[in-house]
């Protein structure tokens, strides 16, 4: 079967997109770059072996696909503009977010007046041990209920931590948070560091939710200089499922609790109760996360052909846009109702972390089991 021709438009984040639609088992085949024509743009294409294009009208008629890859208003780019051109040539458009909420209903709107697909990626939602996390909630919500939801991001990817919990739980609505308590003066001034997280308190999907934000950017390099990108842990009364960072590892964690015989037993290794013999924390696939060398290499890519697939499939079963569409524009709203509780973003500036490897704590360990 002969795959779609795709084209990707961008070379920064998108050459994640390259690396994924280059590939065999890719389901659209790598056509060209639309981009401004950029030292690196040029480089891509000589890299991957394909067309570099400036501007849509050099588009050939047999390209069917473009993901869209380049920043809209938030980020002072002109993402949603260039979509919707695709579009109106009758190409089927992925757009990597974020976008505002009237930016998406434009697309949305094109999509449909132009009867081609659409759909917006937050990406890290199709990372593979995200998608596992997603799966291993949808089981455990079909055995028990959430009782709470503790989430931690950065805001650069809010989005996509508010995407992975919606996907998780099957919903958004009902929603609402509290903005986040001022932390008192006097306590503020324990400390000379600076406090990089701030916490909202509410309900996502009917269930209540701790949100913890990094609320920083450096502004010399925004992607950057984040703690941590998405941790979140969904409870149960029988325990908590928790995606450990936005490459995993996913765990299972028993909830702790004795029988109440245990008030009256001669000893704890008597009490023969079936749970208690559980392993307390279980790794759910496997038990660490790949390298970010792998990630970027591997995962990130993949992630790109599964989103990719997504549309490729909407397409051919005729699905209406704005049924996606309309999640994605409660997320929008979800997102700008958040970042307005948490107001303006803290600048920051932030030299080259040091890094440490896990061998480097394991050092001291003989010191502390002796």
């Amino acid at each position: 079967m002969t795959r779609p021709r795709a084209v990707v438009c961008g070379t920064g984040f998108g050459r994640v997109y390259l690396a994924g639609l280059a590939a065999p088992e890719s389901p659209v085949e790598l056509a060209g770059i639309l981009a401004r024509g950029s030292d690196r743009s040029a480089a891509c294409a000589r890299r991957w072996g394909v067309p570099l294009y400036r501007h849509p009208d050099e588009l050939p008629g047999d390209v069917t696909v473009a993901c869209v890859v380049v920043g809209s208003a938030i980020t002072g780019g002109p993402g949603a503009r260039l979509a919707q051109a695709l579009m109106s040539r009758g190409i089927h458009v992925l757009q990597e977010h974020p976008l505002h909420a009237d930016e998406l209903a434009g697309c949305l709107r094109a999509a449909r007046a132009n009867r081609v697909g659409y759909r917006l990626n937050s990406h890290h939602v199709h990372v593979a041990p995200v998608r596992r996390f997603v799966a291993a909630a949808r089981a455990l919500l079909r055995r028990q209920p959430p009782l709470f939801v503790d989430a931690a991001g950065s805001v650069q990817v809010l989005y996509p931590l508010l995407d992975v919990l919606g996907a998780a739980l099957g919903r958004l609505r009902p929603w609402g948070f509290a903005p986040p308590a001022p932390l008192p003066a006097a306590v503020r001034a324990l400390t000379p560091l600076d406090v990089p997280f701030r916490s909202l308190d509410g309900v996502f999907a009917g269930v209540p939710t701790t949100l913890r934000v990094q609320h920083q950017m450096d502004p010399r390099e925004p992607d950057n200089h984040a703690h941590l990108w998405h941790r979140i842990t969904i409870g149960t009364e029988g325990g908590q499922l928790t995606l450990v960072s936005s490459t995993g590892p996913v765990l299972w964690t028993v909830r702790p609790h004795l029988p109440r015989e245990a008030a009256g037993a001669a000893g704890f290794d008597r009490l023969g109760v079936d749970h208690l013999a559980l392993a307390g924390t279980t790794p759910i696939g496997p038990p660490a996360a790949p390298s970010w060398a792998q990630t970027l290499d591997t995962l990130w890519p993949e992630a790109v052909r599964v989103a990719v697939r997504r549309l490729t499939d909407d397409v051919a079963r005729g699905a209406d846009p704005m049924t996606d569409g309309q999640y994605h524009l409660g997320l929008c709203q979800l997102t700008r109702e958040i970042t307005q509780l948490l107001g303006p973003v803290e600048l920051v500036r932030r030299d080259e972390p040091r890094f440490l490897a896990a061998g480097d704590l394991i050092e001291g360990e003989h010191e502390v089991l002796t």
